[in-house]
């Protein structure tokens, strides 16, 4: 199975993707290492660009230097940019395994998947909070995964809105098998039930993975093992 693929693999077991934004940057390369040792699928990226959402983070640069310190990880790139075209290349170049772009900001999601399809990686549409669903339901069967955000984007830490949940719902019952839905924004161990019952299957998570003590605990009750064993 090739990185990108584990998006695409029609297993339900939740994949959990520890968001990288809560590591701490100085010690970035040991502490990757250390959330897949201890269980996360894959490392997400979120990118901003400060005007999208107010805030700055990181770039191809960034993925470049992952992908050459972590050769096997699944690199999930989540663009919260105001032209996501930009930078299907850049970090196509980079090393990155999917790129999600925001529905909010293109014309034709269907072109935009298919540009980053070309470059060989998967293609996911991101949902904001106030954004009415019908926005992104034209599109579902164009993308290999749906990201509904559950926090306004921009910043870690912020509380999980419950409210999204109902939106996760009807998108899942329109996804293929081999279509992934993803949740971001305020996941821990609590939120991470709701949103595993809404059919949630990749959830992303950061203060609650990186500020853990014990990143294999922390990833194992996101991902709901412990709930699963005793069903």
């Amino acid at each position: 199975m090739s990185r990108s693929d584990l998006i695409r693999c029609p297993r339900r077991l939740p994949l959990v993707a520890p968001s990288i934004l809560s590591a701490d940057f100085a010690r970035l390369g040991e502490e990757c290492r250390a959330v897949l040792a201890a269980g996360g699928d894959l490392l997400h990226l979120d990118v901003m660009d400060g005007h999208f959402v107010p805030n700055l983070t990181m770039g191809p640069a960034l993925c470049r230097s992952l992908r050459q310190a972590l050769p096997e990880a699944t690199l999930d790139v989540h663009l919260m940019v105001d032209d996501p075209e930009l930078f299907i290349d850049p970090f196509a170049d980079a090393g990155a395994d999917s790129l999600t772009f925001h529905v909010e900001v293109v014309r034709d999601p269907d072109a935009v998947c298919a540009l980053v399809r070309q470059r060989g990686m998967t293609a996911g549409i991101a949902v904001n909070p106030p954004t009415p669903l019908e926005r992104v339901l034209p599109w579902l069967d164009r993308a290999d995964l749906v990201l509904v955000m559950s926090v306004n984007p921009g910043f870690s830490g912020q509380s999980f809105m419950p409210e999204v949940l109902a939106k996760a719902e009807a998108i899942r019952t329109r996804l293929r098998p081999d279509q992934r839905l993803e949740m971001d924004g305020g996941i821990n161990a609590r939120t991470a039930e709701s949103c595993r019952q809404a059919g949630c299957d990749l959830l992303v998570a950061a203060s609650a993975i990186f500020g853990s003590a014990d990143y294999a605990a922390a990833i194992e009750s996101i991902r709901g093992e412990r709930v699963a064993a005793r069903g």
